[in-house]
């Protein structure tokens, strides 16, 4: 079957024929249908995050169980599902509470792919989803109904998620607040939808490409913030009568960003940072600004509850009250893969979606 396989840091992803095996206790096998690409993919691929090799990339996507492997009753061959990323071990005081994401024991990547010249190929985000077939846990292939396209399905599994869930899961914004979201691409425009189911009063967009604000507007900003056209924190407070925002998002993982974001809290105001920096990054703050009662979340995978956030966000998309059609720039083939990597890195893309039937 065919596979896009990340051998070296710094050199094209190669598309090649690799095996996958059977489903163990436990997994299931996938028919992958759509994959959605997104800027985890490439920090893996430029090393920016550190990952196993060789390894069969992609972690956004849905498909149909194809086979299920033993002990497994949750699902059944032909469910549509969309894949989570998300390691966790669903017994310990974490996972038992509802907080999977910061799971005391997640379990340990799997290598269920067989290269060409006969490796063993690392799963990649618990997914590897730029391929024909995967293989994952049970627990990482969530139900959701049959009407929703699989395109559109994939992306909820990383850039809805992450941003919709920064706002309802980790910040949980409250009606008629406001807030100002740093970076529009593809999960800032989540965020900001994000703002808009929570109700928010009044959503900044901030961002320094024209193209990027006015699809903001679209997916429910009501301010836009040039950040070309002089100091975006200062834009935000004057619009704001000097006050600033109840809620900043910074979701682009810059420093300059992150310290943008948090400089333009009201007192009482809370940043997330949505955004995944370099691993060593450091960033600067007044820590005598804290006192005004402002504060500072990290937020991991949108601190989702993947069976209970994925079919809640497909019916919302299905009722016509979360956009998802609109997120999607271009399709693509998997044999364009480094193609398309190369429009992600030259911001053309809201996100590109690889079509795996084609």
């Amino acid at each position: 079957m065919k596979a896009a396989v990340f051998h070296e840091v710094g050199k094209p992803v190669s598309v090649e024929d690799v095996a996958v095996r059977a489903p163990e206790e436990g997994e299931v096998r996938v028919a992958i249908r759509a994959a959605g690409l997104c800027h985890s993919d490439v920090s893996a691929i430029n090393g920016t995050y550190p990952t196993p090799r060789p390894t069969v990339m992609g972690h956004e996507g849905a498909g149909i169980v194809e086979a299920v492997g033993p002990g497994v009753r949750t699902l059944r061959e032909g469910d549509p599902v969309v894949l989570s990323t998300l390691a966790h071990c669903g017994q310990c005081p974490a996972c038992d509470v509802g907080h999977p994401t910061v799971c005391h024991h997640p379990p340990r990547p799997s290598t269920p792919f067989t290269t060409a010249g006969g490796k063993p190929a690392y799963n990649f985000a618990n997914a590897s989803t730029f391929a024909e077939l995967t293989v994952v846990r049970a627990s990482s292939a969530i139900p959701v109904p049959r009407g929703i396209p699989m395109p559109q399905a994939a992306l909820i599994g990383c850039g809805i998620i992450t941003g919709v869930g920064a706002v309802l899961n980790r910040a949980r914004v409250e009606a008629g607040s406001t807030m100002a979201v740093f970076g529009t691409g593809g999960i800032g425009l989540n965020v900001i939808q994000g703002g808009v189911l929570a109700g928010a009063g009044r959503i900044f967009a901030v961002d320094l490409v024209p193209a990027k604000l006015e699809l903001a507007r679209g997916f429910g900003a009501t301010d836009l913030v040039d950040g070309r056209e002089g100091d975006p924190v200062q834009q935000v407070k004057d619009a704001t009568g000097g006050r600033g925002v109840d809620y900043a998002f910074e979701a682009v993982g810059h420093l300059k960003a992150i310290e943008q974001a948090f400089a333009s809290l009201a007192p009482g105001g809370t940043l997330v940072v949505v955004g995944v920096p370099k691993l060593d990054a450091r960033a600067d703050f007044l820590v005598n600004s804290l006192r005004l009662d402002r504060g500072i979340l990290g937020c991991r995978y949108g601190t989702a509850r993947p069976q209970h956030d994925f079919p809640m966000l497909a019916d919302l998309y299905l009722r016509g009250r979360l956009k998802i059609d609109e997120l999607i720039t271009r399709h693509y083939r998997i044999d364009d893969v480094n193609h398309a990597i190369e429009d992600l890195e030259r911001g053309e893309l809201a996100r590109g979606v690889f079509d795996m039937t084609a």
